[in-house]
């Protein structure tokens, strides 16, 4: 993985989502009329300790349908230890009911690695109706899964059709999954080919029923060394999505690539336009992509200059069309360190954007690594002036690193994004900000939170398992990982009305 991708590295944009119809439920964290910012206090996934007999879990996504119907997804440990067992939760006007295991994802997580497998993307159209995706071990190695809620109820997860075909390395995620509409989604990641190497592949859902994973169009041309992946997809209607990722190229140099499907064909990846003059320290990779309408979408990620400094960019596609790649205004000026990205993108209109990322500023003091969160906004089409995130030098108590790890708009000016930071000295928690009519507020620490979180070393921010989720009428969930007093991992919840 690139030095660009490590930095950016966060979940793929959640879709709207609905309940699983679970037996038990509890009051929901937060109203459900309220004017997006005020949070509710975050509570443990009802269930989930159940499950988690090997004490070891996290929700890593979360979506939005409506006020009160969210949902959850993660990973948790079996009476093994093993972490890599998948869950979904489902909130119904307004309470969450219990975690269940991932239907039929036992019968084909057979093997014993502990690797990054349960649910790592969630997607739903309307309320009763989603699909989640992410990997699972069969003994021969990793696969990739999919799972489908109907009317309610998940159906059994299964291998994703034809990837095993392509996974010859035995090696295969589902990174994010968007649905459009119910019963049409589109699922990717990467597999495995050969000893070494990896590809990057789709697979559409039409009308209720998963096609034939395919290689990414013309990924192979881009893609000389044989390594590339697709991080984030995402959908604007049926038929009508966009996949990005990087691919490598001259002993390991990196590019970053854009594919559209229009009218439920795939063309051809590109290169990032202009991307490949701003790139010249050869390492570069969209980490996400959001679409608002068909053929209008927007790519973030990272690329490094001449002097091998980072930066942040985007691109954004208008009326079909790719338009050239910029550096994000701003980092420039915050980036004492010449090392910035870009992770997280949404997208509520064309040209009406908010995006989130980090840079390395000045250090301040002997545990500090100068890395901070930053957010910035587009409006009309304009990309504004990157900030730090209001507050969050304030709160980061540690002054150790901090960063943005999820983004999620309602609509222009609304937004909601939330990360990480070090509420006291080698203690990791987890922060929300919120922008309304296009103003970003002060940061705080998630309500609530505190109370669950009593491990000494805090959260483990190197999974990034931290999800922000915001409907249009304005109210979003956020959802994560927490520490309880036997120095247990469990997963928690929590809404903004």
């Amino acid at each position: 993985m690139s030095k660009i991708m490590t930095w950016c590295m966060g979940l793929a944009l959640a879709g709207a989502v609905a309940g699983c119809g679970q037996p038990a439920a509890v009051p929901t964290a937060g109203s459900q009329g309220a004017a997006i910012g005020s949070w509710g206090k975050a509570i443990a996934v009802p269930g989930l300790a159940a499950l988690n007999t090997g004490r070891d879990a996290s929700v890593t996504t979360v979506s939005c349908a409506s006020p009160g119907n969210c949902a959850a997804g993660g990973d948790y440990a079996d009476h093994h230890g093993y972490r890599d067992q998948g869950f979904v939760a489902v909130e119904r006007n307004g309470r969450w009911g219990t975690a269940i295991e991932v239907p039929g994802l036992g019968a084909l997580n057979t093997g014993v690695y502990d690797g990054p497998d349960g649910v790592s993307s969630l997607s739903c159209a309307s309320a009763g109706s989603c699909a989640a995706g992410g990997s699972y071990e069969d003994g021969n190695g990793q696969q990739g899964f999919v799972a489908v809620e109907r009317n309610g109820r998940w159906g059994t997860a299964i291998e994703v059709p034809g990837l095993g075909a392509l996974n010859t390395g035995r090696e295969a995620e589902v990174d994010s999954v968007s649905c459009a509409s119910a019963g049409s989604c589109v699922a990717g990641g990467y597999y495995s080919h050969g000893q070494i190497g990896r590809r990057g592949f789709v697979a559409v859902e039409q009308n209720g029923r998963w096609g034939t994973a395919i290689e990414v169009p013309g990924l192979a041309a881009l893609d000389k060394d044989g390594y590339s992946d697709v991080p984030s997809v995402s959908c604007a209607s049926a038929g009508n999505c966009t996949a990005g990722g990087d691919y490598t190229f001259h002993g390991g140099d990196q590019g970053a690539f854009v594919a559209s499907e229009r009218n439920g064909r795939w063309a051809t990846a590109i290169e990032v336009p202009g991307l490949g003059a701003l790139n010249t320290g050869q390492d570069a990779g969209v980490s996400e992509v959001s679409c608002a309408s068909a053929g209008n979408c927007t790519a973030v990620g990272g690329y490094t200059d001449r002097h091998d400094h980072g930066r942040g960019f985007a691109a954004a596609e208008r009326n079909g069309r790719w338009g050239t790649a910029i550096e994000v205004p701003g980092p420039g000026a915050l980036n004492k360190a010449r090392n910035a990205a870009v992770g997280e993108v949404s997208c509520s209109s064309a040209g009406s954007c908010a995006a989130g990322g980090d840079y390395v500023g000045p250090v301040v003091g002997p545990r500090s690594h100068g890395l901070h969160g930053l957010v910035t906004v587009e409006r009309n089409g304009r990309w504004g002036t990157a900030i730090p995130v209001p507050g969050l030098a304030a709160l980061n108590k540690g002054r150790g690193k901090t960063e943005v790890l999820t983004v999620s708009c309602a609509s222009a000016g609304t937004c909601a994004a939330g990360g990480y930071y070090f509420d006291r000295p080698d203690h990791h928690t987890w922060f929300v900000a919120v922008e309304r009519n296009g103003r970003w507020g002060t940061a705080i620490q998630v309500p609530g939170l505190k109370a669950l979180d009593k491990g000494t070393d805090g959260v483990d921010v190197s999974s990034n398992d931290f999800s922000v989720s915001c409907t249009p009428a304005g109210t979003c969930a956020a959802g994560g990982q927490y520490t309880d007093a036997s120095g247990h991992d469990q997963g928690f919840v929590t809404q903004a009305g």
